[in-house]
C-alpha cells in the first residue's frame, strides 16, 4: 500500500482511529459476556432448582426448572452467534489500531504483545463458546432430553472456568483501551493537545 493511500485512509478516520464514532467491538463484547454468563447461570439455577423452590414461592415467581434450562440454551446459542461478530469486529478494529509504543501495561506487556494475546485469546474463547454450545445442544436434544436435569455438572464447571478466562481476556482488552489508548477518543484528543470536554460536546 503506497503512503499517499495510507495517508488518505488515516485522514478519513476519526479521533478514535476508526471510520465510525463508537467502536463496535467493545459493545459486542458485552453482549457475548452477558449472554454466556446468563446462560450458564440459568443452567446452574435449573440444576439447583429443588433447593430454590421455596425462594420462588416466597417471591411469588411462577418459575419451573424447564424454564431455566430454556433460557440457558437460548442464551448459549445467542452467545455463539454474537461471538463470531465480536471476534470479526475485534480483528478489524485491531488492524486499524495505533497503540502507544512507549508504555507497558500493568502486567508488564508492550502494546503489540497485549494485542497479540488478546487476539489469540479471542479466537480460543470463540472456539470454546461454540464447543460449549454444541455440548449444550447435545445434552438438550440427545443425551438428556428425557431427564429432569438437562445439563451435566462437568458442563457447568467448564462454563465457570470459561467465565474466569473471560475475566483475564477482558482485562487485556481493557488495558488496550485504558493504558495504550487503542480506539480511545479522549486519549487520542489529549495526545493531540485538545480538550476532550470541548471537542466531544
Amino acid at each position: 500500500m503506497n503512503t499517499e493511500l495510507l495517508d488518505q485512509i488515516q485522514s478519513q478516520l476519526g479521533a478514535n482511529g476508526l471510520p465510525y464514532t463508537i467502536p463496535i467491538h467493545p459493545n459486542l463484547v458485552h453482549l457475548t459476556l452477558g449472554l454466556f454468563i446468563i446462560g450458564v447461570t440459568c443452567d446452574i439455577i435449573g440444576v439447583l432448582f429443588p433447593f430454590q423452590q421455596p425462594i420462588f414461592k416466597f417471591l411469588s415467581l411462577p418459575a419451573s426448572r424447564h424454564n431455566f434450562f430454556d433460557v440457558g440454551w437460548y442464551n448459549m446459542l445467542g452467545s455463539a452467534i454474537i461471538t463470531f461478530l465480536t471476534v470479526a469486529a475485534g480483528f478489524y478494529e485491531m488492524m486499524l489500531a495505533e497503540p502507544a509504543t512507549e508504555v507497558k501495561s500493568a502486567w508488564g506487556l508492550q502494546a503489540m504483545e497485549t494485542m497479540l494475546w488478546h487476539g489469540v485469546g479471542g479466537v480460543i474463547l470463540f472456539a470454546m463458546i461454540v464447543g460449549m454450545t454444541v455440548w449444550r445442544g447435545l445434552q438438550r436434544f440427545v443425551w438428556r432430553k428425557d431427564t429432569d436435569q438437562q445439563v451435566q455438572w462437568i458442563y457447568l464447571g467448564a462454563g465457570v472456568f470459561i467465565m474466569l478466562l473471560m475475566y483475564v481476556h477482558g482485562t487485556l482488552g481493557a488495558q488496550m483501551a485504558a493504558e495504550f489508548g487503542v480506539h480511545n477518543t479522549a486519549d487520542a484528543l489529549l495526545r493531540l493537545g485538545e480538550d476532550p470536554n470541548t471537542v466531544l460536546k
